[in-house]
């Protein structure tokens, strides 16, 4: 498997997980000092991130991967995804975003990890 189809599988199984609530998947995908900027601006760490989609605060139901933008320079990436996702956070309502996550990666021990995460709708 190419870098960039591993990249593009670590998406794949990212949301994956998020929709399953799937804490060991997500631990494996995202480097321990991961960092989700969400639309807010608010950060959150890796630990609070996993623990947020487990106790239902970000709910994630399904995603619809539209576009993938990957760019690969040695042992660190970035990858643009949209994807058409529907989910309940914060309280509100289930709705489906065009969501955009432009992330950092780098590639420890032959593995592609998540580093940051910053979301926006397109």
């Amino acid at each position: 498997m190419t870098d960039r189809e591993q990249i593009a599988e670590q998406y794949h199984c990212m949301y994956r997980a998020m929709v399953e609530k799937d804490s060991a998947t997500l631990d494996a995908v995202h480097a321990s000092e991961f960092v989700l900027v969400h639309m807010t601006g608010m950060h959150q760490p890796k630990s609070v991130y996993i623990q947020s989609i487990l106790n239902g605060t970000l709910n994630y139901y399904s995603a619809a991967h539209e576009q993938l933008d990957i760019h690969i320079d040695g042992d660190h990436a970035t990858l643009v995804g949209c994807s058409r996702v529907e989910a309940a956070v914060f309280g509100g309502g289930r709705h489906t975003w065009s969501l955009q996550l432009r992330f950092r990666l780098v590639r420890r021990n032959g593995q592609w990890l998540f580093t940051e995460a910053q979301a926006s709708t397109y």
